[in-house]
């Protein structure tokens, strides 16, 4: 369980960069020590804190790694809202925004080139709306599939927005799995699947569920987990 601490009359904040940004403390009542981490889209720095720890120390912890810090936020790709000439990710694949007012609203692929219509203002919005749909889609695809080499029934698959949770599979009837990764390659997209659906056989990370992530994913796992370890952060550039 997680409890959110009461803010003072002067919020926590660090200047990163030249940036002022908030610190945001999470008291977490089984965490053992101080956890230190940027927002993955750079707009505040965030401390879980086990259930003994002062708040000021957690603000002095945060400022004591300071160097580090703006290290982590120099790293965080800047968002831009799509924008006619401009472009999106689509399975690992940048494809230009091409707008004609008159156009279909409902996006359409062309090769390298994503065609829309409508108005002008309502373009982000209708673009992720399409790649929600799409996500669902290839999920459910990615959900049979892997299911199936490890004989079970298919469950229920959810969209998910989490800002730093790439699936989830909470009480092994639904899983949920974050929308972005249909920006993904298709091979980092499906091990997000592949490792959902092993959770509900092993609802935990040991040596079993390994090897049987292992068995079922038709790809290299650790190329997969590398790609999101390096590159996750771009998936957040274009939606909020």
């Amino acid at each position: 369980m997680i409890d959110w601490l009461k803010r003072s009359t002067m919020e926590p904040q660090i200047d990163l960069n030249g940036v002022t940004l908030p610190i945001a403390l999470r008291r977490h009542h089984s965490a053992r020590r101080l956890t230190l981490r940027m927002a993955p889209d750079g707009s505040e720095v965030r401390i879980t804190l086990p259930a003994w720890a002062r708040a000021q120390e957690a603000i002095a912890f945060a400022h004591a790694r300071r160097e580090w810090l703006e290290a982590q936020h120099g790293k965080v790709p800047r968002r831009e809202a799509p924008r006619p000439g401009g472009d999106i990710l689509y399975r690992g694949n940048k494809l230009q925004i091409a707008w004609e007012q008159k156009a279909p609203r409902r996006p359409q692929i062309t090769a390298d080139v994503v065609r829309l219509g409508g108005p002008a203002n309502g373009i982000a919005t209708r673009l992720q709306r399409w790649l929600e749909k799409e996500a669902l889609a290839l999920f459910e695809a990615d959900m049979h599939d892997y299911t199936a080499a490890a004989a079970l029934d298919r469950v229920p698959v959810a969209l998910s927005r989490a800002q730093r949770r790439w699936g989830s599979c909470s009480d092994k009837s639904r899983i949920r799995l974050n929308w972005r990764l249909v920006q993904a390659p298709d091979f980092v997209r499906r091990s997000v699947v592949a490792h959902e659906v092993t959770h509900l056989v092993h609802f935990d990370h040991s040596p079993a569920f390994h090897a049987l992530l292992e068995e079922i994913y038709d790809d290299n796992i650790r190329k997969a987990d590398r790609w999101l370890k390096d590159n996750g952060r771009s998936l957040y550039t274009s939606f909020g």
